[in-house]
């Protein structure tokens, strides 16, 4: 299983509850395909960097799925063939997820060598030269 984020931009015509069935819809669409939506994150109208469709704001959701490129095509889908969607983007992110995870335990690894040898009672700046 694969770890994506999926943005989307919806048109500010939509009220908030037909947004949230959207996105209702869209995680079962995701747990059709066998994924599993870990979170889901609302927020809200926010403006726009520039006209998209005669609009200055839109809403903004972000969702981080666990799944396989089939359900990501189907949400792609769906998204080409709704109107409100005005834009969305599908980011792969697992791999990013191990190199983060990895760069914290090497810090945490030398956080821990650098506590021990403070510990033992000589450290950098009181050692002769």
């Amino acid at each position: 299983m694969r770890t994506y984020e999926v943005g989307f931009i919806t048109a500010p015509t939509l009220s908030n509850e037909e947004l949230e069935a959207f996105v209702s819809q869209m995680q079962t669409v995701v747990q059709s395909r066998n994924g599993k939506v870990i979170k889901v994150d609302n927020w809200g109208k926010k403006s726009l960097a520039y006209k998209i469709k005669r609009f200055r704001d839109a809403y903004y959701v972000f969702m981080t799925i666990e799944g396989d490129g089939a359900a990501i095509a189907e949400l792609e889908r769906r998204f080409r063939v709704t109107d409100f969607v005005m834009r969305f983007l599908s980011v792969r992110i697992d791999e990013d997820l191990k190199r983060s995870e990895k760069l914290k335990a090497a810090r945490n690894r030398k956080a821990r060598a650098r506590s021990a040898g403070q510990q033992g009672g000589v450290n950098a700046e009181s050692a002769p030269m």
